[in-house]
């Protein structure tokens, strides 16, 4: 016969088994939603990195700090891939005369804004907090842009 303790174990066994259960099929059903956006998301990045050619970018800018870091953080917002693909580009843009604020403002762009996932974004975090995120973002990579460039020389 079981004791008191050994049928509190076994109905503590069962209960978390049945949480655990629930929660698998929930989490499933999330991700069984989501996967379609992902892989939207993904191909449509794919096809604008390879729509847009790189020596487009080189004609943008004008050496202007200001002007130049806006671009630099609009080009990076809307151009969306891997992190190491930015440094690349990013690289290619300094051997090519694009300047250090511009360039910086499009590497913190490319990595912190993301125009491209923006509507996946908003169906997890929220319509109201993925804007918000995105636009300070934006914002912040124009400023870290310029003071890049203003802090560059002293260096």
């Amino acid at each position: 016969m079981l004791s008191r303790l050994d049928a509190e174990r076994i109905s503590r066994r069962t209960d978390f088994t049945g949480r655990l259960m629930h929660s698998l099929k929930k989490s499933a059903g999330a991700i069984s939603k989501l996967l379609p956006l992902i892989v939207g998301a993904i191909l449509l990045v794919s096809l604008l990195n390879n729509i847009i050619p790189k020596s487009f970018y080189m004609t943008l800018f004008k050496k202007n700090a200001l002007l130049d870091s806006v671009i630099g953080s609009v080009i990076g917002s809307i151009s969306a891939g891997s992190p190491l693909t930015s440094y690349i580009l990013g690289g290619e843009f300094l051997k090519n005369g694009v300047g250090v604020g511009a360039v910086t403002a499009f590497l913190v762009a490319w990595v912190t804004v993301g125009m491209v996932q923006l509507p996946v974004e908003i169906m997890i975090l929220g319509r109201r907090f993925a804007i918000a995120r995105n636009s300070t973002a934006f914002f912040f990579a124009i400023v870290i842009g310029i003071l890049t460039m203003l802090i560059m020389p002293l260096v």
